[in-house]
């Protein structure tokens, strides 16, 4: 793409590497320099926060008020009752609304850290509840669904990717696209939003919206996609051997959250750096740039900047005090992920090869024992190769550290 823009907004979402597609470049860009421009994502409540995968969204929201404008943060209160199709080889789990309201706090919790709610150019936390919960339906389907095509959203890559698979797709994910399309609808009418971003998974679902937004107002709205991010070695970003890398410090901790950045492959690290943080491009590009040994320090700067955004300097910097000591030093640091065990919990005591399991080193005891037979496992940074040695209140005394080969850790402690 050799589009110059003009508007700064524009100018950082290319020079970062966060635009994958636009819907009218130059038109966007116009209505950026214009003046304030409303510009929303949408986040349904499957869970009770936020991972690594939503990160470079709400960086993008972030960017949209740092330079100006006004950032649109959209609970998805009513769409999360159908559940997103997009891509997914199979339903979600129908959640109930009190369980959408729990995850919607918890999200909110995410937002808090990134984008402000107050200043001059206020960011709105909005639920598409709001105008979705109240809907008539055969009202709806005459003033709305009659600008669907059904053969047209059968032709979406979301949709069809399902169909050629012959995995059922319910009538219920279906009218999931129409749902986001009127979402747009509304966020242009009530707030006068005038784009939509989102992942590159949502195009479909945003050049709905922009189509219904004409035909049913005749204005002129705009969708911006951001690349799917995959990591250099072809993993889906946001995920680690242990799971989701949660955003809300109670799912996972900020040491843990700070390592994952960390273990940044090398040929990542420039573009996350670009991505995740707010350094200059030029220093994002020489820490990339960086070989050998010296690019650990960049792995290091990259962790703490993105941890700082997330958790703030304190929690960062603390992760890296503990990292240090732990890799250089071999000692237990103050920030491990640890797991508690009360005297009832320990009994006569309990294996090594399930404090494996429950300190989260390995998810089930075959994987326990496998990792302590092949001697990968250091219990105080001693090897030991017996998953059947038993550990008692009196073995708890002092916490006792476990480590599964050189990077990850976890502490057991007597609570």
């Amino acid at each position: 793409m050799t589009y110059h823009p003009k508007s700064d907004f524009m100018r950082v979402m290319m020079e970062r590497g966060f635009l994958a597609d636009c819907t009218d470049y130059q038109g966007l860009d116009e209505a950026l320099v214009k003046g304030v421009v409303p510009g929303y994502i949408g986040f349904d409540a499957t869970a009770s926060s936020l991972h690594v995968g939503s990160l470079i969204q709400i960086m993008m929201l972030r960017w949209l008020q740092k330079t100006g404008h006004q950032p649109i943060t959209l609970m998805g209160g009513g769409t999360t009752k159908v559940g997103d199709p997009s891509f997914r080889a199979d339903e979600r789990p129908l959640l109930t609304p009190a369980q959408i309201d729990d995850n919607i706090a918890g999200i909110k919790k995410v937002f808090a850290k990134y984008i402000a709610y107050d200043g001059e150019t206020p960011a709105l936390m909005l639920n598409n509840a709001e105008w979705l919960d109240g809907l008539n339906y055969l009202d709806f389907l005459r003033d709305i669904g009659r600008h669907f095509s059904v053969n047209r959203m059968l032709s979406f890559e979301s949709v069809k990717s399902r169909l050629d698979r012959e995995q059922s797709l319910s009538f219920l994910e279906f009218n999931y696209m129409i749902l986001q399309a009127y979402d747009f609808l509304e966020l242009n009418r009530r707030y006068g939003c005038l784009v939509q971003m989102g992942g590159s998974d949502q195009w479909g679902n945003i050049v709905n919206g922009i189509d219904l937004t004409r035909r049913v107002l005749d204005h002129e709205i705009y969708g911006l996609t951001s690349p799917l991010l995959t990591t250099s070695d072809g993993k889906k970003m946001g995920k680690s051997q242990s799971g989701a890398i949660w955003l809300n410090a109670d799912m996972l901790s900020p040491y843990e959250f700070w390592q994952f950045w960390r273990n940044t492959t090398d040929a990542d690290v420039g573009r996350f750096l670009k991505l995740y943080t707010e350094l200059p491009v030029t220093e994002c590009d020489r820490l990339g740039a960086l070989e050998g040994s010296e690019i650990n320090e960049a792995k290091v700067r990259l962790a703490n900047e993105v941890t700082a955004l997330c958790h703030g300097w304190d929690a960062a910097r603390t992760a890296e005090a503990t990292a240090r000591e732990v890799f250089e030093k071999g000692g237990v640091g103050d920030d491990l992920p640890t797991l508690t065990l009360s005297a009832d919990d320990l009994g006569e005591g309990i294996s090594l090869a399930q404090l494996v399991v429950r300190s989260g080193l390995a998810k089930t005891g075959k994987d326990g024992k496998r990792l302590i037979s092949e001697g990968a496992l250091k219990v105080n940074d001693e090897g030991c190769t017996d998953a059947g040695r038993m550990f008692t209140v009196a073995d708890l005394a002092q916490p006792v550290k476990l480590s599964a080969g050189k990077k990850r850790h976890a502490l057991v402690e007597l609570g």
